[in-house]
């Protein structure tokens, strides 16, 4: 199997909705706005909007084999008021206009556990490379820290273990399994 990832423009939106299965009829879903405010009438229109008018686009698709099977958010951390407007993020973070974040995952049943997220996650850091990004960094869950196993819409924002493959570090948590974990792009 051969994973690619590409932007997610206008031409691919179709398979962001394969990705979104059966959330894609459903504008009240997620549609990576947790961390975003937006005055669409639903957040499936708030994403599309983004794509439409995105000077850089806001995340990757990821493929194998040509199906599309996965998506992250990726972009200037600036561009995200749910994550700077966080107290308890924000105590961990220092002022960088050139930081980028990864805010969310999806990948489809059948494609988990077999390394989509973590191929998607690298895809991110290399797209925030090429645009200038100085540090990626992301929130996600440690789930060796959690007292149940998580169901898969727990762990939207990634885990500790995918982060720790793609290269990343931990620099504080703003809850006991909650890191913030960090690759930086430059020196």
């Amino acid at each position: 199997m051969t994973f690619r990832s590409q932007p997610l423009d206008p031409a691919s939106w179709p398979d962001l909705e394969r990705v979104f299965a059966g959330r894609a009829g459903r504008g009240d879903s997620c549609w990576c706005q947790r961390f975003r405010r937006h005055d669409q009438p639903d957040n499936r229109a708030a994403l599309r909007r983004e794509v439409d008018t995105a000077a850089v686009p806001v995340g990757l698709v990821g493929y194998v084999d040509d199906e599309p099977v996965g998506w992250t958010r990726v972009q200037p951390r600036a561009l995200l008021p749910g994550v700077t407007g966080n107290r308890a993020v924000r105590r961990l973070l220092e002022d960088d206009p050139a930081a980028w974040w990864v805010t969310c995952f999806v990948v489809r049943r059948g494609h988990r556990g077999h390394g989509a997220g973590v191929s998607l996650l690298g895809a991110a850091v290399e797209w925030a490379r090429e645009h200038g990004g100085s540090v990626v960094d992301g929130h996600p869950v440690d789930v060796a820290a959690l007292a149940a196993v998580p169901s898969p819409s727990a762990v939207f924002t990634g885990t500790v273990a995918m982060f720790t493959r793609a290269g990343f570090t931990e620099i504080g948590r703003t809850f006991p399994s909650r890191p913030i974990m960090r690759k930086r792009l430059r020196p």
